[in-house]
């Protein structure tokens, strides 16, 4: 049989696995060979090869081929909790980012000295390498089969299967578990893995179900690339917000409020505070109209914009949805049809577009509970929402204008430069369940995207089912400590939404006609951006974003009132200043500050107080020395009036 691989054209012997390939061309390819694929679809190495075929045969480096191992090693996790506690039950376990997790339902909770035990036993699985085989059976024996050995959660699945779904098993050893796959040859190319934590999660995300033991963990082809991600996973938790932004106190979260509903602490709040006003400010500045709309509506307004038959399970509902005799309200899960109401005001002219609105928009979200993680996944957030209403003509230059904002916010703060652009689009295959407005319309709204990106020169990847259910956008994606990635910054091309609302305008022509609707943000949610710059600078902002700016610290208590004068001065100049005026030792109270990230201390002894002056220090140790007091201020002046990262 011809085979085509990366290099050009080869003959092989027909039947041929790609296992034995990979050893006709290298051992070395042999020996760190993972999955195939053929003809552009994963295959498993040791499938027969019957035909002429495209073939690359993966190994590591690829995020597929670091998928499909991590997955079977979960695999072998299950084996490994199932020999040491026979009673637990399988749930699921997929590949994540970085790793992969396993849930199981059992009556006692999992130990730390427990993971031990799993960890041990998973390494005499690996050391026998095992071998994988794949089988599939009809429904009712599959069901016979997982009911035979006492797997409930195996049985819901296979029941919730479409009726011509495959059911396919793999096996090593004496365990078989449910699974699409594919999957490595043998357990022994795991060559190194790590459980890492012990957590809760409810079955397929639901708090209405039983709450199950979930145990993740991480894969390698090598000691050494373990040993150096398990290094950077130590240095992430020290800069992990969830843990940092409590420790500096920026927010806090309270049970009885209730998951994904943060109490920013004065710290955060002032943080936000900082970045509102700031991007109000400067939209302002760029022609944006501000508006301040009701944080809920009736039903019958998300019934217009399409949101009630589209994203009603994300919603928190205020009365019963199904019950059309009585009235019934839902918290805005995002402003769009709230601004609209302000163009609808009045009739419209060409002559009045576009019309940019802003509004600093506080949203719910009725996310799945397992998805809560500190301020980057939350039910209630605000975001520098927009939408701008435009001629078609005016698209190209408006979308640039919203880019630009987006670039000039996110680098002032620092983020930009670890941002990455992804063309979100929506799937053919999945027209009627998601998506509003027909096939030409979305290849029409994909088509003058993608022409206004490739002339903006943005470099992209493509998010196929990624669109919003009105339009493609441009997400700005950005990832946390731990290498998820959520989206920072969108904007959406809307050619739909505007005839649902009957948002006319005379033309120039004097005909009336349907404008085209830019939704955006410029800096997004402010909760997940306070979360990024927290793991960003490890807590210790940029001054002109500091809680506190400037501590004066004393020497003596001789200082005393000459440290509260500064203060009162270098509040009136617009600083946030603290006094600390404790009988501690200097060394002592530094210390205290490096670790709470003020960026500037003043100390005052005798000399200074004497000599009108102050000793300036940094929280990176820094000694600047002794100034004038106005000269500091003006240094500390123009450090915050540049934005200046230091």
């Amino acid at each position: 049989m011809l085979i085509t691989l990366k290099d050009g054209q080869r003959e092989f012997e027909n039947g041929m696995n790609a296992l034995d390939i990979a050893g006709q061309l290298s051992q070395d390819l042999k020996k760190q060979a993972i999955i195939a694929r053929v003809d552009g679809k994963l295959q498993e190495l040791w499938i027969p090869i019957d035909k002429d075929c495209s073939l690359e045969i993966l190994t590591f480096e690829d995020d597929e081929a670091k998928r499909v191992l991590r997955h079977t090693c979960s695999h072998v996790l299950a084996q490994a909790v199932k020999k040491l506690r026979p009673d637990a039950k399988l749930a699921i376990g997929p590949a994540i980012e970085n790793g992969f997790y396993y849930d199981f339902d059992v009556d006692e909770p999992f130990s730390p000295d427990f993971l031990r035990e799993v960890e041990k036993e998973m390494k005499h699985i690996i050391g026998r390498n095992d071998r994988l085989s794949r089988f599939e059976l009809p429904r009712a024996e599959a069901i016979a089969l997982m009911t035979e050995k006492g797997e409930p959660y195996k049985v819901e699945l296979i029941n919730d299967l479409p009726e011509d779904a495959v059911l396919s098993f793999y096996q090593q050893g004496d365990f078989i578990d449910l699974c699409a796959g594919p999957h490595i040859p043998n357990t022994g190319r795991i060559k190194a893995f790590k459980l890492t934590s012990i957590a809760g999660a409810y079955w397929r995300g639901s708090e209405k179900n039983k709450m199950l033991q979930r145990i993740y963990g991480t894969a390698f082809t090598s000691k050494e690339e373990m040993d150096d991600y398990l290094k950077k996973q130590e240095e992430a938790l020290k800069r992990d917000h969830n843990k940092l932004g409590r420790e500096l106190e920026y927010f806090t979260t309270v049970d009885c409020i209730g998951q994904g509903l943060p109490i920013m602490l004065p710290k955060g709040a002032r943080v936000v505070q900082l970045l509102q006003r700031w991007v109000e400010d400067y939209e302002q500045g760029k022609g944006y109209l501000l508006t301040k709309t009701p944080y809920f509506a009736k039903r019958e307004l998300y019934k217009i914009s399409g949101h009630w038959d589209h994203y009603l399970d994300g919603m928190f509902v205020l009365g019963d949805p199904y019950d059309e005799t009585k009235e019934c309200f839902a918290l805005r899960p995002m402003t769009c049809p709230f601004q609209y109401q302000v163009y609808l005001n009045r009739q419209r002219s060409y002559r009045d577009l576009p019309m940019r609105f802003g509004e600093t928009s506080t949203l719910f979200r009725n996310e799945d509970s397992g998805e809560m993680h500190g301020l980057i996944r939350v039910r209630q957030f605000t975001i520098s929402e927009g939408h701008l209403v435009l001629r078609p003509d005016q698209l190209e230059e408006e979308f640039k204008g919203c880019l630009e904002l987006i670039k000039y916010f996110l680098g002032t703060v620092g983020l930009l430069e670890d941002c990455t652009f992804r063309f979100s689009q929506w799937d053919p295959a999945n027209p009627k369940n998601k998506y509003e407005g027909t096939a030409e319309q979305w290849e029409e709204s994909q088509a003058i995207m993608g022409r206004i990106l490739d002339h903006l020169g943005v470099k992209y990847t493509i998010g196929i089912d990624e669109a919003a259910f009105y339009g493609p956008k441009l997400d700005v994606q950005y990832k946390n400590v731990f290498g998820k990635e959520d989206t920072l910054c969108t904007i959406q091309i809307d050619m739909l939404l505007a005839k649902r609302f009957g948002m006319e305008y005379v033309d120039a022509d004097g005909q009336k006609k349907m404008p085209y609707i830019i939704h955006r943000t410029s800096l997004g949610c402010y909760e997940r951006t306070l979360a990024y710059l927290i793991e960003k600078y490890a807590g210790a902002m940029p001054m002109w974003l500091a809680p506190e700016q400037i501590r004066i610290m004393t020497i003596t208590e001789r200082a005393a009132d000459a440290a509260k004068s500064i203060q009162d001065k270098l509040v009136a100049e617009g600083f946030r200043a603290e006094c600390d005026l404790r009988n501690e030792k200097i060394g002592f109270k530094v210390r205290e500050g490096v670790m709470e990230k003020v960026p500037y201390f003043l100390v005052l002894g005798d000399k200074e107080v004497e000599d009108g002056t102050v000793n300036v220090r940094t929280r990176k140790g820094e000694v600047i020395g002794t100034m004038a007091l106005d000269d500091a201020i003006a240094m500390f002046h123009e450090e915050v009036n540049t934005k200046a990262i230091k």
